[in-house]
C-alpha cells in the first residue's frame, strides 16, 4: 500500500476548511449557503436527512460538478457556499478536498457529518 486512508485523511483535512457542527448549525437556513449530502440513498432511507440539503452521491460528485460533464447539474454553477457533509465527516473531507481541486468556489464539510447534526438534535427530515 503506497498510502493509506488515514493518510489521504490527513491530507485532505489539512487543505480544506471544516466546520465544527455549531458553525454548521449556524449558516443553516442562509440563503447563499447549500448543504450537500454525499450519502448513498440507502443511508438517506435510513436515517433521513438534513431538510433541503441537495442529495449528490460521492461517486458521481465530480461529475456532476464539471460544467464540461455530461452530467453536469446547475446547483454547482450557483454563487453559494457549498457546505459537504457524510456520515461522520471521513468521505465529506475527501469530497471537499477534490471539489476544491476542481475548482469549486467556497467549499467547506462538516466535523463529525450527519451523525454530529443528529448528535445536537438539529431537524431531520425522512424520506
Amino acid at each position: 500500500m503506497k498510502i493509506s486512508y488515514k493518510q489521504l485523511l490527513d491530507e485532505a483535512m489539512a487543505e480544506v476548511e471544516t466546520l465544527s457542527i455549531q458553525e454548521a448549525a449556524a449558516l443553516y437556513g442562509s440563503e447563499d449557503v447549500q448543504f450537500v449530502d454525499l450519502r448513498d440513498v440507502r443511508e438517506l432511507k435510513l436515517e433521513g436527512k438534513i431538510p433541503h440539503a441537495y442529495h449528490a452521491p460521492r461517486g458521481m460528485l465530480e461529475f456532476w460538478i464539471d460544467p464540461d460533464s455530461p452530467y453536469f447539474k446547475t446547483i454547482f454553477a450557483q454563487d453559494k457556499r457549498f457546505v459537504l457533509y457524510c456520515k461522520s465527516g471521513w468521505r465529506s473531507a475527501l469530497a471537499t478536498q477534490t471539489a476544491q481541486k476542481m475548482g469549486l468556489p467556497k467549499v467547506c464539510h462538516i466535523e463529525g457529518g450527519f451523525d454530529a447534526w443528529k448528535g445536537i438534535g438539529a431537524d431531520v427530515e425522512d424520506l
